[in-house]
């Protein structure tokens, strides 16, 4: 994962509200999956004629633009390439460092002309305002019933897409014996070593840590306070280090431990290559969430290929391949149940048991919690 912009925004600053889960307490729903009832579940196409007819409508068209989709992150490099020559189609991606709210502004901007996005990748409060904005135009793929409920909303203006939950990222040439939970962590051997992805007053993946860390010691995604108290704690022993959990800061051994999103820390481990080797753990407790989510835009300059990188990205292809980027596809309990994950690209995954106490916050949730963060994270752990 990159060190760039785009890194730090999709991490999202919490006063912006961009990181949370619409309402979504748990993953039970992603255990049960449904028939199609119908092939197409939208028609697919504007005319309905199936997906041929929208191949052939969005090779017509010959284009697809999309906005802040990093080549590194969740796998969308090999998606974008991917798609490009499965279509034949010319894909591209502006602002790959931009936010969710620079995506939803350059919907507003770029209303009108040919290169304004026709398709977004935002955070579920983003989802939700560019829906209150008029910015989207419903779609339903065909795999939409494979969607967990609480993962999409029910009109078909977004869906979730990809989700992932934090995890401790361990140095083994450093940490002689890696954390399993975050009791751990407060060991006397880790003196220095604990590590967050950045200021979680600012940065949504160390919101994210602090938040699982409240889940573990006692809090609930309504009481953030364990949590602070947690990081207060490891200072106070010595064990906190506020250093940036960066991928350049791991490599370099400055953050042995790195709490940060389970995808990231994976990407980071196979980056590394073995210089330093490091070890990938899903907490036993606390395990907290977030995912992301595509909507089509309302005026897309090419809306049938928009929605053909819907169907691609929903298909068991496109979901597979975010599930090689170490995110969890939105359909990923469906294609376990289908049997469609590859032994190999599952081996490389956490066991699937580590996730299965999974819980994501809501937006009201989060922004109280950001609130009490602003007050006490300084006075308790920062110092400033």
């Amino acid at each position: 994962m990159s060190t760039g912009k785009r890194y730090v925004n999709r991490r999202e600053l919490l006063r912006r509200g961009a990181l949370g889960g619409l309402g979504l307490a748990s993953l039970g729903p992603l255990a049960s999956t449904m028939d199609i009832s119908d092939a197409f579940a939208s028609g697919v196409g504007a005319s309905g004629g199936g997906m041929a007819a929208l191949v052939a409508a969005a090779k017509k068209e010959g284009r697809l633009n999309t906005i802040a989709l990093p080549r590194d992150w969740a796998n969308y490099g090999e998606i974008m390439d991917t798609f490009q020559s499965k279509y034949g189609l010319t894909l591209s991606d502006t602002n790959p460092d931009g936010s969710s709210a620079v995506e939803l502004q350059s919907l507003v901007t770029l209303k009108g002309q040919s290169r304004a996005p026709d398709a977004v990748d935002v955070s579920p409060p983003f989802a939700t305002k560019g829906v209150t904005q008029g910015l989207y135009t419903p779609y339903k793929v065909a795999t939409w019933e494979t969607i967990p409920a609480n993962m999409k909303d029910s009109a078909g203006y977004w869906a979730g897409d990809y989700w992932g939950v934090q995890s401790f990222l361990s140095v083994t040439s450093v940490v002689k014996e890696a954390p399993r939970d975050w009791s751990d962590l407060t060991s006397s051997k880790l003196k220095g070593m604990v590590a967050i992805d950045g200021d979680p007053r600012l940065a949504g993946d160390a919101f994210a840590a602090v938040m699982a860390a409240s889940l573990a010691n006692g809090g609930s995604l309504d009481n953030i306070e364990p949590g602070i108290t947690f990081f207060a704690r490891l200072k106070k022993l010595g064990n906190f280090n506020p250093t940036d959990a960066y991928p350049a800061n791991i490599a370099k051994g400055a953050t042995p431990i790195a709490i940060k999103w389970d995808y990231l820390n994976l990407a980071t481990r196979d980056t590394l290559k073995g210089n330093p080797a490091v070890t990938v753990t899903i907490p036993k407790s606390g395990v907290y969430g977030g995912f992301y989510c595509q909507a089509v835009s309302k005026s897309a300059p090419n809306p049938n290929a928009a929605k053909l990188w819907m169907e691609y990205l929903y298909s068991d292809e496109g979901q597979l391949l975010f599930l090689k980027g170490y995110t969890h596809p939105a359909r990923y309990q469906d294609l376990v149940n289908s049997h469609k994950v590859p032994d190999a690209l599952a081996k490389r995954l956490p066991p699937a048991a580590s996730y299965k106490n999974v819980t994501f916050a809501s937006q009201k949730q989060i922004a109280a919690a950001s609130k009490v963060l602003q007050e006490q994270w300084g006075p308790k752990v920062s110092g400033s």
